[in-house]
């Protein structure tokens, strides 16, 4: 392929990507600024009323004091879990290790229902306390920020757990013992040595941990009542009819979410440290001591069931029958009868149909979409056009640094116009809109996922098959993605995960028809049908955890 025929795809593909991610937002600035009749419409007045609230500035302000906090929780919480698998070995150390990573693969709705079945006013833990102080009422409201903060703790401290531990397992122990021989305590080692050698891994999950909560929709809507953030300002003022005022807050949060991105990204070094990394990881050394092993061995098991506490108190809520248990402290009776309920009825099954193939598909299109750009942004690196390679993986990683309620906001203010000359086509209120909104917000994943399984493959090895007469499809097909299928899988698995739970985006464009289970979970709860909502969530759970490990298998067979 010569260098100007290998321009044109990547030149297509770019277009259909700012298509989709870029020219959306551009609609929802343009029509918050009055642009979408023309320049003469040109009008500041939106803003300046957003401007003059109050209530507008004190959720942006919630938003962000929300996000920071729960980036610092999350790495009190994550990183000394990092420490204590790595670097000791004990009894149970892998079992543990592995299962204080499942709330990754666990859509966000799940645990915030779990959280509400657990720790809410009517929940198990807040009944023991009631009935063991003999409280006429109950001790707590799981209400407000410190809920939400709770929540966002429980789901997000995993980025650091997985991305220093797996820093830790790389570093060079030799490091810390040139400290030690040279007179240096572990204190001093740890603050002068090893943690400056993690500050890749710290950057990478701060980051991540800090725009997923900015973007962060499900518990702030369960348990935020009257604290309202500006991802559930933004769909009050849809819901309400005040489109002018969500397309305002919609340019307002995504400008907070970028400005918040670029900050965070004055602490990115740019690159790991070299001379840091071995071939093999070391041992961790054993605990010594008898006791010491024993008490570390309970503290880390007893630690990761209290963590899967909530997702068995879904299950446990699921058995119990409609309006049987009230005042008592545990279940009076356990039945399958919301299981019988929900499976010999067809139309509480719509909703598990329809997340299904709207996830498959939309999984499907951002593996394709996201392998292609990061295909093509590494070949055009190579033949020197490092703009253009530079757009294509800017643009797969866009919807990641903007909240999902802007995006649903922007799919739906730009899909909701015939104008088909300016690439505008009426979707809202199609079978295709969610799909596609899921599409969006899932390219990061798979694309970054094929960009980081691409740059670890020998180009040498596609130049050997088409020295041998391997046309291009023929070495994609036989070369390229057996070698890199354990990268697309781990991407192909957490965009499902995601698709799969969607609630940000499905609130805003959901139909009755299209109404997936996040939508469902949340009109149970209204009916106070809470054994049915249990079952979509426990469906939700083993859906979720099925395809994790059915990827996860696929990619490394």
């Amino acid at each position: 392929m010569t260098r100007r025929t290998a321009l044109w795809p990547s030149l297509l593909l770019a277009g259909l990507l700012s298509w989709l991610i870029g020219y959306p937002l551009l609609i929802t600035l343009f029509d918050a600024l009055g642009l979408s009749g023309g320049l003469a419409g040109l009008s500041l007045e939106p803003f300046s009323r957003f401007a003059a609230r109050g209530d507008e500035w004190l959720a942006l302000w919630r938003s962000l004091w929300i996000a920071l906090a729960s980036t610092l929780l999350a790495a009190v919480v994550g990183v000394p879990l990092a420490f204590v698998f790595e670097r000791s070995d004990f009894p149970g150390r892998r079992l543990a290790g592995a299962l204080l990573a499942l709330p990754v693969a666990l859509p966000p709705l799940v645990g915030v229902i779990a959280f509400l079945f657990l720790f809410g006013e009517s929940g198990f833990i807040s009944r023991c306390v009631q009935g063991l102080l003999r409280l006429e009422e109950p001790p707590w409201r799981l209400a407000g920020p410190g809920a939400i903060l709770l929540v966002h703790t429980y789901s997000m401290y995993v980025y650091f757990y997985l991305f220093v531990r797996s820093a830790l397992s790389r570093l060079d122990p030799a490091l810390a013992e040139a400290a030690a021989a040279l007179g240096a305590g572990r204190r001093r080692t740890l603050l002068r040595v090893t943690l400056p050698m993690l500050r890749p891994a710290l950057t990478g999950a701060a980051l991540l941990t800090f725009m997923t909560s900015i973007g962060s929709f499900s518990a702030p809507y369960i348990f935020g009542g009257s604290f309202r953030v500006m991802t559930t300002q933004i769909v009050a003022s849809k819901l309400n009819g005040n489109l002018e005022a969500a397309r305002v807050e919609t340019v307002a949060l995504a400008a907070l979410a970028l400005l918040g991105l670029a900050l965070l990204r004055l602490l990115d070094p740019g690159q790991e440290l070299t001379g840091t990394v071995r071939g093999l990881a070391p041992k961790p050394p054993p605990i010594r001591g008898r006791l010491a092993r024993g008490l570390t061995s309970t503290a880390a098991i007893g630690f990761t069931l209290l963590l899967l506490l909530p997702h068995a108190t879904l299950v446990l809520i699921s058995l119990v029958p409609p309006h049987t248990w009230t005042i008592e402290l545990l279940p009076p009776e356990l039945s399958w009868v919301n299981y019988k309920a929900f499976f010999s009825s067809l139309e509480k099954l719509r909703p598990v149909a329809s997340s299904l193939w709207m996830a498959t598909v939309a999984t499907l299109g951002a593996l394709a979409l996201g392998f292609a750009a990061a295909r093509g942004s590494l070949r055009q690196r190579r033949l020197g056009r490092r703009g253009l390679g530079a757009v294509l993986e800017g643009l797969i990683g866009l919807p990641w640094a903007i909240p999902g309620t802007v995006f649903a906001i922007a799919l739906a203010a730009t899909f909701s116009v015939a104008a088909p000359w300016f690439g505008r086509f009426v979707l809202v209120g199609t079978l295709w809109i969610l799909p596609l909104a899921y599409l969006v917000r899932s390219l990061p994943v798979t694309g970054r996922s094929a960009l980081a399984g691409l740059r670890q493959l020998d180009p040498a090895l596609e130049e050997a098959a088409a020295s041998l007469g391997a046309g291009s499809m023929r070495t994609l097909r036989r070369v390229v993605l057996p070698l890199i299928r354990p990268a697309l899988a781990a991407g192909a698995s957490l965009a499902f995960i995601t698709a799969l739970g969607d609630l940000v985006a499905s609130i805003v464009l959901y139909t009755y028809n299209t109404r997936p289970i996040s939508i469902e979970i949340l009109s149970q709860l209204r009916l106070q049908e809470i054994g049915i909502a249990a079952v979509y969530g426990v469906v939700l759970m083993v859906a979720s955890t099925l395809a994790f490990t059915l990827w996860g298998k696929e990619g490394t067979a």
